[in-house]
């Protein structure tokens, strides 16, 4: 399999994570305890909270049940703020090494911080957002080996 097939389309980052809640109007206000975040539309079924140039969709659904593999990796700009608020909000972590944890609905969500992973905004996305945020040597290795230094 070759990274250049020009035969298949590269994936290049992700536009959206859709994910099932038992309540709308619950979960809105879960998120917004723990995040800030703008609205970007709603209707009776569905929520979308703008993440600059991505979103989160939520979706009322009436089905139960925790699968347990799945989850979505959440890029954030100071882990140590959402920290305390899970700590306020009273929500415990999955594992003792990071901060995974579970929505009422049985989401998991794992954490990372923005400096320590690949993905990187653009300057004018992080502008546009109000965000000043570099990058771990780590990640400025794993990059440059790629030949994407940021």
């Amino acid at each position: 399999m070759s990274d250049a097939d020009p035969a298949r389309a590269r994936p290049v980052g992700i536009n959206h994570v859709a994910l099932e809640v038992g309540d709308l109007d619950e979960a809105v206000e879960f998120y917004g305890e723990l995040f800030a975040f703008e609205l970007r539309g709603r209707s009776e079924s569905h929520a979308f909270l703008d993440m600059g140039d991505q979103f989160l969709a939520l979706g009322e659904a009436d089905g139960e049940g925790v699968d347990e593999g799945r989850h979505f990796g959440l890029v954030v700009d100071d882990p140590g703020l959402l920290e305390n608020r899970l700590d306020e909000q009273g929500i415990g972590r999955l594992d003792t090494s990071g901060l995974d944890f579970r929505d009422p609905w049985g989401n998991r969500i794992q954490i990372v911080a923005y400096e320590e992973v690949q993905f990187t905004k653009s300057e004018a996305v992080l502008e546009g957002m109000g965000l000043d945020l570099g990058k771990s040597e780590s990640a400025r290795e794993e990059l440059a080996e790629k030949g994407m230094d940021p």
